[in-house]
């Protein structure tokens, strides 16, 4: 006789602390016990949940069945000859990338956290800051075992029978199925280091043309100063690596190259007030982080921790925006649109929008994924307080500003547009539509997020 699975109900929210709701909460440890979860799942609907990292409400349910996948864990399988490993959904980009470095590998593509499960990763396409050379994780997946409403647990692939349903899967938002495990091909390294190059740009324009040019270098991204104006405004630091080799590490490195460890600073505090975060906070703290910064360094050695995951070194750190949350905007915009991005940033700037964390990338190729985010051009992500007055009539601005431009935002960061916007954003969006119909004829794969922007039928 089966045991019916231990349920909680609790309330969630998304990394940016907005829009809480309750539902029952599962742990399944197999994929036959998500199956027999999404079986069960009651009239409300059921979704996937990892490690929380969505910023919005992509990972609740209200009312409904929130699956906590970090339970989906177990043995790491590296197949060197293939380049290739075999993980469980639940295991975190942190603990693959330990698991892989002391080996001589690395992954293909990192988000800019280690706490993302590796189903996560896949339901939201994650892209890092090699997308330009390297494209977005969906590209390096090689297979996926899915549990889907319909048709049980299935391995499918990129290609063949099952290839559409791989697509749909990838950047889905887990709403055509629950990935359980996953292979993907992996790189191989010679150290756990970075070799970065450093640049303190003046303005947009330059850093748009640093970044434009072909410089080799796999790793690249800008760090925006969005509260400067006239002249300066978006000047920033931009950093370029490749993985450093044996050779390129000061002689103490070279005697364990492999040796990682992610260093980690005490948490944020439980709670911060509302306004800590202001223009003239935030304003100092840029001023402090450009001035600091060299002109020009060229062959720095970084662990790599700190350059993917700089973030991480603070527990917590999405509290610093206060009881209120935060709002994350990120989104892309095609080649040839950066006056749109000059005047999305110059909003920004007008508004003292405080901002300490503004990511500016160059976008590659993309994948033929119907909902998968990046496209070739530029992204820009920004963290800006829940509570900022005026925000959502700035935020919905700039929706129609990218509208205009062929433009579009990143769903597992949002959380305030409307359907309308995403529809217009997502021309592919009724092919994947159709796809997740076929396999959840009974629409049990259902999240907030899909409530709010109709992604699903009602």
């Amino acid at each position: 006789m089966k045991r019916r699975q231990r349920e909680r109900t609790l309330l969630l929210t998304g990394w940016g602390r907005t829009a809480p709701t309750a539902a029952r909460v599962v742990r399944p440890r197999t994929a036959e016990q998500v199956a027999e979860a999404l079986a069960a799942a009651g009239p409300r609907g059921a979704i996937a949940r990892g490690l929380g990292r969505s910023y919005g409400d992509a990972a609740q349910a209200a009312g409904g069945l929130v699956l906590d996948c970090t339970g989906l864990t177990g043995p790491i399988r590296l197949d060197t000859e293939r380049g290739e490993v075999t993980a469980p959904a639940g295991t975190s980009t942190g603990r693959l990338i330990d698991h892989l470095l002391e080996r001589g590998w690395f992954v293909p593509v990192t988000p800019g956290t280690r706490h993302v499960t590796l189903g996560g990763a896949i339901a939201a396409d994650v892209h890092g800051k090699n997308h330009h050379a390297d494209s977005s994780l969906g590209a390096h997946l090689r297979s996926l075992t899915v549990a889907v409403p319909a048709g049980g647990v299935r391995r499918v692939g990129p290609d063949g029978d099952g290839a559409d349903l791989f697509w749909a899967t990838v950047g889905g938002m887990g709403l055509t199925g629950v990935v359980t495990e996953a292979t993907l091909s992996v790189l191989p390294v010679e150290t756990a280091h970075m070799k970065v190059d450093t640049d303190r740009t003046a303005s947009l324009e330059r850093s748009l043309e640093l970044m434009s040019a072909d410089s080799g270098h796999p790793y690249s991204v800008c760090w925006v100063d969005l509260l400067a104006k006239g002249a300066a405004m978006g000047r920033g630091v931009l950093t370029r690596a490749h993985h450093a080799r044996v050779a390129d590490l000061p002689p103490p490195l070279r005697r364990a190259p492999l040796r990682h460890r992610a260093a980690a600073l005490p948490a944020a505090p439980p709670e911060m007030p509302f306004g800590l975060l202001n223009r003239w906070s935030v304003g100092a703290f840029n001023t402090a982080y450009f001035s600091a910064a060299p002109r020009r360094r060229r062959s720095e050695v970084r662990p790599a921790a700190s350059f993917f995951h700089p973030l991480d070194a603070v527990r917590n750190w999405n509290r610093l925006y206060g009881p209120r949350g935060l709002v994350q905007y990120q989104f892309v915009l095609p080649l040839g649109a950066e006056d749109t991005l000059a005047a999305v940033m110059e909003g920004l700037s007008r508004a003292g929008a405080p901002s300490f964390l503004a990511v500016l990338k160059r976008m590659g190729e993309s994948v033929p994924a119907p909902l998968s985010f990046p496209r070739p051009g530029w992204t820009l992500a920004v963290d800006l307080p829940a509570g900022l007055p005026g925000l959502g009539p700035l935020l919905r601005g700039f929706d129609e500003m990218l509208l205009a431009a062929g433009g579009r935002l990143y769903l597992a960061k949002d959380s305030r547009t409307d359907a309308a916007t995403v529809r217009a954003m997502y021309p592919e969006l009724p092919a994947w539509q159709r796809v997740r119909e076929r396999v959840d004829p009974d629409g049990v794969l259902v999240s907030d997020l899909a409530r709010r922007l109709e992604l699903v039928r009602p």
